[in-house]
């Protein structure tokens, strides 16, 4: 638990970036951007179990779900590829689904960003 608080409060999030890169009515859960100055590979030491950082191209990285300008997006990283991690947490009574990714864009897809994004998802578990 003392991690899962550490890990919050690393972050500012930003309902702007949680509007555009995540699906606007999940059918289950709720999603959450938050970003950080920190590297993504001192994030990722500090929070949950994460995988192996992987290099992806922009649409790999934040996926089709959100209602970001594809082209904005294209754009924006111009061949520069995202370094992406991927993990998990479980505690008694929720599950998160955690994606840090980073550079990243700020909200208005005119520059990127040195730090880290955080992308979360946050499910109630039922025992």
């Amino acid at each position: 638990m003392i991690l899962v608080l550490l890990f919050a409060t690393l972050l500012s999030c930003d309902p702007a970036l949680t509007a555009l890169f995540t699906p606007p009515r999940p059918g289950l859960g709720r999603y959450e951007v938050c970003t950080t100055t920190d590297p993504l590979v001192e994030v990722a030491a500090a929070g949950p179990r994460f995988g192996p950082i992987e290099v992806l191209e922009p649409f790999d990285a934040f996926g089709a779900a959100g209602s970001y300008d594809r082209a904005a997006l294209a754009r924006l990283y111009a061949g520069t590829r995202v370094r992406v991690a991927r993990g998990w947490m479980a505690d008694v009574d929720r599950f998160e689904s955690v994606t840090l990714l980073s550079p990243y864009p700020d909200a208005m897809l005119t520059r990127l960003l040195p730090g880290t994004m955080v992308i979360r998802w946050t499910t109630a578990v039922r025992r």
